[in-house]
């Protein structure tokens, strides 16, 4: 793992969930993705506060000298997924609607949980 990128990672999640995103997680897929190392979920309640996380996390991304791959991508017309891709890192911005129905963490559930906003995530790490 590149100790970098985790700490990339883990900044933006935290960045993330003092700007109220919900449910805010980061996730180490490197042993599963070849494309990518660390996920970075959270449910963002409103397009406003979406736009106003986006702007943040532009913020940080530019301080740590983080040059994304694409400015943001808007997965659905009606901008309920943005993806972020920062290479190591893969930022996802979703409402609920979509973040329920595509369950990332499910289908990356052997991954090794990082980070959770929510204290009273039971899901355990797993080691390959």
């Amino acid at each position: 793992m590149a100790d970098t990128a985790r700490t990339d990672a883990l900044a933006i999640a935290g960045l993330i969930a003092e700007h109220r995103g919900e449910d805010v997680v980061a996730l180490y897929v490197g042993e599963m993705a070849g494309w990518t190392d660390y996920f970075v979920i959270a449910t963002v309640a409103s397009s406003a506060r979406r736009r106003g996380l986006l702007r943040a996390i532009n913020d940080l991304l530019a301080q740590r000298q983080i040059e994304p791959l694409n400015r943001h991508r808007h997965l659905d017309q009606q901008e309920g997924w943005i993806l972020l891709d920062c290479g190591q890192v893969v930022i996802h911005l979703m409402d609920a609607e979509h973040r329920a129905f595509y369950e990332l963490e499910k289908l990356w559930f052997k991954s090794d949980l990082l980070y959770s906003s929510n204290s009273s995530a039971s899901r355990s790490s797993s080691t390959s």
